[in-house]
């Protein structure tokens, strides 16, 4: 995780550590024998062998039950279950076709879920370690309005990495405790700006939540890239539109 330059309400920064919140595994698990288990990836098939593959060779679904009484043609018996472990991700077009020259674009989507726009996907900055660190917006949102209002794909825990950001970050945890709220995190110098933690990752909208224990603290940085938003009831504007005809 990326080193993140924040300010605090005195117009102090500092640079900190931010971290992926991780919660302890307690179960351990074993096999018949009481062996430690370990997770692996295992090859289910090919894409020569795939449904689409099948279908352009029987010419029609209700042919692919014919091929497969007839033999196995879905299972490559020398590759199908074999460990993987060194891979690459790769594309394929609609021939399937290993393409070289990828464009991404980037879908905006209306509250409906229909699509509104496309456009290529830009690859953005990081900005959260540069001269120009997160500012204190001072805008405080009630947390259950945030919790309704966003949704939350990830979150980070701020670290001090010794004493002097110690004591800058606790007492930013200990004045939002005191709000009992969120505040809302923006790049740049109005921060107006999405937070970008790596290039060419997603950007976010932040929240930084702190709670203090004692001398213990937690600074926690809540991060959403999706807003709920209700879509438009049709018969609320038919209604409307009767009421306006028909005064």
């Amino acid at each position: 995780m990326p080193d993140i330059s924040l300010s605090n309400s005195q117009g102090r920064d500092a640079q900190v550590v931010a971290e992926s919140v991780r919660i302890t595994v307690k179960v351990r698990w074993v096999d018949d024998q009481n062996r430690q288990a370990a997770s692996s990836r295992l090859l289910k098939g090919t894409i020569d062998r795939d449904y689409e593959a099948l279908l352009e060779k029987a010419g029609a679904p209700d042919k692919i039950g014919d091929l497969l009484i007839a033999g196995d043609p879905e299972i490559n018996l020398e590759v199908a279950g074999s460990y993987l472990r060194d891979t690459s991700r790769v594309y394929y077009n609609s021939d399937r076709k290993t393409v070289f020259s990828v464009v991404q674009m980037e879908i905006v989507r209306n509250p409906d879920g229909t699509e509104k726009t496309r456009r290529p996907k830009k690859p953005h900055t990081p900005n959260v370690g540069t001269e120009q660190p997160l500012l204190w917006s001072g805008k405080f949102l009630p947390k259950k309005d945030v919790y309704n209002k966003f949704v939350m794909s990830a979150k980070l825990q701020l670290h001090h990495i010794n004493g002097l950001t110690y004591d800058f970050l606790y007492g930013i945890a200990k004045e939002l405790e005191k709000k009992d709220s969120l505040m809302l995190m923006g790049a740049g110098p109005k921060m107006n700006q999405p937070i970008v933690l790596r290039r060419g990752s997603v950007p976010y909208r932040g929240f930084l939540e702190g709670r203090t224990k004692g001398d213990e603290y937690a600074l926690i940085l809540h991060l959403s890239n999706m807003e709920l938003k209700a879509p438009d009831d049709p018969n609320a504007a038919a209604s409307t539109a009767v009421t306006k005809a028909n005064p």
